[in-house]
C-alpha cells in the first residue's frame, strides 16, 4: 500500500479525550477513531491488526475442535428471562423497544442463544461433545469506558461454548482450551511470562474460573504471582482462606514458607477468561440428551472468552515505547514500512519503487511512504505506526543500490542490496 493514497492521518498529540496509553497511541497512529467513550471506528491500519489477531484466535480454536458459527447480536427478552438474567444483568444490558413494543437487548454474551441452539442439534450422547465459537461485536453498557480498547461499550469478542456428556469430558476440554489460549498469547507477543493463568472466582458456576492476566503497570486488576511465575491469584479470592489452601496444594513449592502474604502483587490486564458452567443453562432451557442407557440427562457446558479488540489494546499498552507502537510480526499491519527520503531525487524514487515491487513479489506486506514529506516526519511516523521492519532509501544508498534496514523492536540496523532482506 502506498502511503500517499492510504486513508490515514497521524498526529503528534493525543486527543484530550483519551487518557489511556493504548487509546492515545492507536489514535495518534491512525489505527482507531473514537466516536464516543468506549466506541471506536477501526481505520485501515487498525482493521488489519484486528483481523490478524482474530485469525490467530481462529486458528487455535479450530485446532482443538472448535467450529465457527455466527449468532445474532439482537436478542428477545424472553430468552434472558428464562435464565433469570434479564434483571440480574440490568447494569450492562442495552435494553430497548422494537416493532410491536417488543423488549429487546443487544448481546453482551451468548449463553442464552447458544444453549437452545445446542438443543436443536444435540439429542444423544452420540452427538457429544461439541464446541462452537463465534467472533462478534458485543455490547455492554459499561459505566467506566475510559480505558480505550480495554473497556468498551461495543467490542469484539471470541466466545466459545462446549457441550459434554460428563464432567470428566468437560474438564479435559477445558484444560485443552487453557493451553490453546496460552498459545494465542505466545503468538501475539504476550507470552514468555507476560501473561499468567490466574485463579479467579467461579461465581455461581464453579469453584474457580481462570483468567488470563497480562502484566503491566497500566492494568486495572491486581494479581498475586505464584512462585512458578506462570500462575497467579486474583485479589478478589485472596482473602478466602479455603481457596488459598486449595491453590497452595495445587502449586506446591510456589510459596515461601507457605505464607501467601509474601506473594508479589502486580497490576494486570485481563485478556481472557474460561468458565465451567455445569448444567446451569441446559437446565434453564430444559435441554436434555439421552445417555448410553437411554436416560435423559442435562449436558454440562463450558464457556471460553477472549477479546480481540482488548488484545489489540493490550499489545499497544505492553509492546510500545516512547516513540510509538511496536507490533509483533504475526499481527503487525504491515511487515515493512518502506520510505524514500527524497521525492525530488529520481534515483531515490526509482530504487524505492523497485524495492516496493520486489517486496510485494516476495509476498511481503509493505507500507510504502512515497509522500513528498520531510525525512524526519517519515521517520517519526514509521516509529509511531510500529511495523516490525523499516526500510530506508536515501540519495547515497540509491546511487549504490543499497537499502538501509532497521528492526523496530531492537533498533538494530544493516545495509543490504536490492533483493536481500534482513530476516
Amino acid at each position: 500500500m502506498r502511503r500517499s493514497v492510504m486513508f490515514l492521518k497521524t498526529t503528534r498529540e493525543a486527543s484530550a479525550d483519551e487518557v489511556s496509553k493504548n487509546a492515545q497511541l492507536l489514535g495518534r497512529a491512525g489505527f482507531v477513531n473514537q466516536l464516543m467513550a468506549g466506541v471506536y471506528s477501526y481505520l485501515p491500519l487498525g482493521l488489519r491488526v484486528l483481523n490478524k489477531i482474530e485469525r490467530v484466535v481462529r486458528e487455535e480454536m479450530d485446532a482443538i475442535g472448535g467450529q465457527e458459527i455466527l449468532m445474532p447480536a439482537l436478542h428477545p427478552k424472553d430468552i434472558w428471562e428464562t435464565t433469570g438474567r434479564w434483571d440480574k444483568m440490568e447494569d450492562v444490558l442495552f435494553k430497548f423497544k422494537g416493532a410491536g413494543d417488543r423488549d429487546l437487548t443487544l448481546g453482551p454474551t451468548h449463553e442464552e442463544v447458544v444453549t437452545p441452539l445446542g438443543a436443536s442439534v444435540i439429542a444423544s450422547y452420540r452427538d457429544l461433545p461439541k464446541a462452537v465459537y463465534q467472533i462478534q461485536s458485543k455490547f455492554r453498557n459499561e459505566a467506566r469506558a475510559k480505558s480505550g480498547l480495554l473497556r468498551g461499550r461495543e467490542f469484539r469478542m471470541k466466545d466459545m461454548y462446549s457441550f459434554h456428556a460428563t464432567q470428566e469430558d468437560l474438564d479435559a476440554f477445558y484444560d485443552k482450551t487453557l493451553d490453546a489460549y496460552m498459545r494465542v498469547y505466545d503468538r501475539l507477543g504476550l507470552g514468555g511470562g507476560r501473561t499468567l493463568v490466574t485463579y479467579a472466582s467461579g461465581g455461581a458456576f464453579t469453584k474457580y474460573s481462570h483468567e488470563f492476566q497480562t502484566l503491566t503497570d497500566s492494568g486495572e486488576d491486581r494479581v498475586y504471582v505464584l512462585g512458578d511465575g506462570r500462575h497467579g491469584i486474583n485479589e478478589e479470592i485472596l482473602d478466602d482462606g479455603g481457596a488459598m489452601a486449595d491453590i497452595i496444594g495445587r502449586h506446591k513449592g510456589s510459596y515461601a514458607d507457605g505464607d501467601e502474604k509474601k506473594l508479589e502483587q502486580v497490576k494486570a490486564i485481563e485478556v481472557g477468561n474460561i468458565f465451567k458452567l455445569g448444567s446451569r443453562f441446559s437446565e434453564a432451557f430444559g435441554f436434555k440428551f439421552l445417555d448410553k442407557d437411554g436416560v435423559a440427562k442435562y449436558p454440562v457446558m463450558g464457556c471460553y472468552g477472549i477479546g480481540p479488540s482488548r488484545l489489540m489494546g493490550t499489545i499497544a499498552e505492553v509492546l510500545s515505547d516512547e516513540n510509538g507502537l511496536v507490533w509483533p510480526e504475526d499481527v503487525a499491519p504491515y511487515k515493512v514500512n518502506l520510505m524514500t527520503l527524497r521525492a525530488d531525487d529520481a534515483a531515490c524514487v526509482a530504487l524505492g519503487d523497485k524495492v516496493y515491487d520486489a517486496l510485494q513479489a516476495a509476498g511481503v506486506e509493505v507500507l510504502y511512504d512515497d509522500r513528498d514529506a520531510r525525512a524526519g516526519e517519515k521517520f517519526a511516523e514509521a516509529d509511531l505506526i510500529g511495523c516490525p521492519w523499516q526500510a530506508v532509501v536515501g540519495p547515497k544508498g540509491a546511487a549504490a543500490g543499497i537499502v538501509e534496514w532497521k528492526n523496530r523492536a531492537t533498533g538494530e540496523g544493516c545495509e543490504l542490496p536490492l533483493g536481500s532482506w534482513p530476516w
